[in-house]
């Protein structure tokens, strides 16, 4: 993570436990060699964070004591602290906005853009220390830019809901939600086996569960590759060619378990594959190591391709279930969500995500063991 930039998520996250009260007038703040550890970063980013707090008047160093909050925060100083934050953040927002335009782009280059680098970040920090609301809905499981769709516009979907993301792979996404760290999953696990999708690990992660399995939609997966192809990779095989440098996802990944699979069917020795270690969490982080010219070929989401205007191959179409226990489907907020799927609403996105297909977004398996 850029640590330019870090400081200020940091003392944002400090500033915000601040205000709400969480952290209370006097406190001590966390020791810079704890808060390196937890932010992984220098502790020279987490001082420069306190400097910054303490500009806005929030904190105090003393030689020796540490650094504690100061007085009590009134009101009025939080609404002022809000308002000058929200200004801070449209000037910026308008500069990069006025500096991409003179740059040709247009406003939907520029919104695509905003969303693969919000995905990015939510790449590097997986996880969240704050409460979970009523309205607020965990996910966790494989990557998917659909989702990172609807966890934008969530409270459209169900009022006053929210979308907390997980990318964690597909099987991580089944084990959080068998460990109560998620409410739904989602997943694109091929068995071989049985030529079939995801069913027979969910029965044999929840054995004795009645669960529902809700179809979000069938997706294009295939080689993602620097623009024209210039490499020449058509099938698998030739990822062992001289020179192509590949990029991977993580172990656990849908895509992941389905590579592993194909390349033991055709016996191809992934040592030989070069990049083969190199594992990425998100399909947009596939796209963006080509697209920066430090692999030649990953396998990915055809939107993700789309994204940075890079070419693609298709391989495979896929479906992406969403996964719950069955009393939770038939509860809000779920219940709401899934009746968006099944609405022609989720239809209208076609044109919006090349690589979709919700044709049989919806459809319901109620898994009863």
């Amino acid at each position: 993570m850029d640590e330019t930039f870090i400081y200020q998520r940091i003392a944002e996250d400090i500033r915000q436990e601040i205000l709400s009260g969480r952290l209370k007038a006097g406190e001590r703040l966390q020791a810079i060699r704890l808060l390196t550890q937890k932010w992984n970063c220098t502790p020279g980013t987490i001082q420069k964070a306190y400097q910054e707090l303490a500009h806005q008047g929030l904190v105090i160093s003393q030689a020796g004591k540490g650094t504690h909050v100061t007085g009590q925060v009134q009101p009025q100083q939080i609404q002022t602290q809000l308002s000058l934050r929200s200004a801070k953040m449209v000037h910026q927002a308008e500069a990069f906005l006025l500096e991409s335009l003179s740059a040709g782009y247009n406003l939907d280059e520029i919104q695509q853009a905003i969303d693969m680098a919000k995905d990015r970040w939510r790449s590097i920090q997986q996880t969240s220390t704050a409460p979970i609301n009523i309205n607020e809905i965990r996910f966790s499981g494989s990557h998917d830019l659909l989702i990172i769709w609807m966890a934008g516009h969530m409270a459209e979907i169900v009022s006053g809901a929210a979308l907390q993301l997980n990318f964690t792979g597909s099987l991580g996404g089944l084990m959080a939600l068998a460990e109560n760290q998620a409410d739904i999953a989602g997943c694109h696990l091929w068995d071989p086996e049985s030529n079939t999708y995801n069913l027979p690990y969910i029965s044999k992660l929840f054995p004795g569960q009645q669960m529902t399995v809700v179809r979000l939609a069938t997706r294009r997966i295939g080689f993602i590759t620097a623009p024209g192809n210039p490499k020449n990779i058509h099938q698998i095989e030739n990822l062992v060619n001289p020179g192509v440098r590949f990029v991977n996802r993580q172990t656990g990944s849908g895509t992941r378990v389905w590579l592993d699979t194909i390349i033991h069917q055709k016996k191809i020795d992934s040592s030989r594959i070069i990049g083969f270690e190199n594992e990425k969490m998100t399909h947009s982080d596939v796209a963006r190591t080509i697209a920066e010219g430090n692999a030649d070929s990953g396998i990915g989401l055809e939107l993700a391709a789309v994204a940075f205007n890079l070419s693609f191959l298709p391989l495979a179409e896929e479906p992406y279930d969403l996964v719950t226990y069955a009393s939770r489907a038939l509860q809000e907020p779920l219940l709401t969500l899934f009746n968006w799927i099944r609405s022609d609403d989720i239809k209208q996105l076609s044109s919006m995500l090349p690589g979709y297909d919700f044709q049989n977004s919806g459809e319901q398996i109620n898994l009863m063991e």
